[in-house]
């Protein structure tokens, strides 16, 4: 494989088959920079290098798979050699759905190693090569990592891990001059959320009957409310153009908020108080009152 020219800059993205990392790949070889693209299929990455040309590289990258990261990493590095990597966008993930009651803890497990512990195994793997060119790192978390919904405790739970882990990495990188920036998205047309309600549907017929019966109308109101965001979705190069800001800027912000819905949650969850923020969700949800009995 051929290198790449050491006034190039570089950036490996995760998730990149569809959606924001598809979007991001392709708006920074605009902007022309190589990309390492992860995706988990050949076909998906043929797709996508059809889209971005030839500074677009594929790269097999299973994010809970340690053996699929070590030869990512291996791709990378002999590619680069000693001009390392200027960025690393953490965008791979899923979102998980379900009342904590009865969510299968092979579902939970399944949400944080996708979301949590696969963004510290790719991290890792790559900070060599970031330290080679002072690159920076992003993160795509969610105003859902912020404050929760019901039924979205599980993705919410993921993505309030991120932010925390970015916090830990925003300063422990700091002597290397490396930058570590998370994006909050509000909703964005992607199709995880299709993804979800897939996933909610076999949480749903694994749990049986019983446990279906205590949250039906909750999941289905929450559904109902999903539906209504994703149609005022925001295009996913709308987040795009927040990760080239955070991977190029002269002073990245530590913190983007992505999307009208996420910056008004945000003004809510900083000032509202916790009872307050309760009541205002279960009127939106149109849910049942507490109970004080």
């Amino acid at each position: 494989m051929m290198g790449v020219p050491a006034s190039t800059r570089v950036v490996v993205i995760t998730g990149a088959s569809t959606g924001i990392g598809a979007a991001c790949a392709l708006m920074c070889v605009a902007q022309g920079m190589t990309v390492f693209a992860g995706v988990r299929t050949d076909e998906a990455g043929e797709a996508l290098r059809q889209r971005g040309g030839e500074r677009l590289i594929p790269i097999r990258l299973d994010v809970t798979d340690s053996e699929s990261i070590r030869q990512a990493e291996r791709v990378v590095r002999e590619t680069v050699g000693l001009t390392g990597v200027n960025g690393l966008v953490n965008n791979a993930g899923i979102a998980v759905g379900s009342p904590l009651e009865v969510i299968p803890i092979e579902a939970l497990r399944r949400q944080l190693e996708v979301n949590v512990i696969g963004q510290i195994l790719v991290t890792q793997a790559f900070l060599p090569l970031l330290r080679l060119a002072r690159g920076r790192i992003v993160n795509m978390g969610s105003i859902a990592g912020r404050g929760t919904i019901p039924v979205m405790g599980p993705y919410s739970a993921s993505k309030h891990a991120l932010e925390a882990l970015t916090d830990a990495l925003r300063l422990e990188l700091q002597p290397w001059g490396l930058h570590v920036s998370i994006v909050e998205p509000g909703a964005i047309a992607t199709p995880i959320w299709e993804k979800s309600t897939e996933t909610g549907n076999e949480i749903a017929a694994a749990a049986g009957p019983a446990a279906v019966a205590l949250y039906a109308d909750l999941v289905s109101r929450v559904k109902d409310r999903i539906a209504q965001a994703a149609n005022r979705a925001i295009p996913a190069d709308v987040v795009a153009q927040t990760v080239l800001h955070a991977l190029t800027a002269a002073k990245p912000k530590t913190r983007y908020l992505v999307g009208s819905d996420a910056k008004v949650r945000a003004v809510m969850l900083r000032w509202f108080p916790d009872r307050v923020q309760d009541w205002i969700l279960t009127k939106v949800l149109a849910l049942p009152a507490w109970n004080s009995k």
